[in-house]
């Protein structure tokens, strides 16, 4: 996992929670950096789940509603430093649509090692779609708060459906059903 991945997480625990509160998670988890990340670097994801982890215990927050929380702000934070991957597209169904053939294709020319997550989609209409996660990592509550993000940057009324699908050789996979609707809350 991205380096910027884990100084977003750490940078979010700090403005959130506080700065003690950063420095005893990371006191507490087994990390290869004691918790100093490069931007650039790459590290095992299971730090990030030590650190949530850690989070959890100390906050007494579900890792759930952790993942969530603070993938809704790693789009937050995408759209503000990558706004070139993000204002390029009028809706979050365009976007997600050209997340693994755009988006995906520029985050490995900036980092070649990068190992992302793959995702596909069916548009089923103008108002719904259906997109599907699939990962290793098991991290679909942070895929899912990224979603979340992603709808409140455009704004759009929108209703999540999950359904977490079997594993398989290929790791972890989580179908969302995206519906726009009047008055949905993401």
């Amino acid at each position: 996992m991205k380096g910027i991945v884990f100084r977003e997480f750490i940078d979010m625990v700090e403005s959130k929670f506080s700065l003690d509160t950063a420095d005893a998670i990371i006191a507490a988890s087994t990390l290869s950096t004691g918790g100093a990340y490069t931007s650039v670097g790459t590290y095992p994801h299971e730090e990030m789940v030590d650190l949530v982890s850690h989070l959890s215990k100390h906050t007494g927050m579900p890792v759930r509603d952790l993942l969530l929380h603070f993938g809704r702000h790693l789009f937050t934070r995408f759209a503000v430093v990558h706004p070139e991957h993000v204002l390029t597209y009028g809706s979050a169904f365009d976007l997600l649509r050209r997340l693994d053939g755009n988006i995906h294709v520029e985050v490995r020319k900036l980092y070649n090692d990068a190992e992302l997550p793959s995702f596909t989609y069916e548009q089923l209409g103008d108002d719904s779609m259906v997109f599907t996660y699939s990962s290793h990592r098991k991290l679909a509550d942070f895929a899912q708060g990224l979603i979340e993000g992603c709808i409140a940057h455009f704004g759009e009324p929108m209703r999540i459906d999950r359904v977490d699908l079997p594993e398989d050789q290929h790791g972890a996979h989580t179908r969302f059903t995206l519906s726009r609707t009047a008055n949905a809350h993401a």
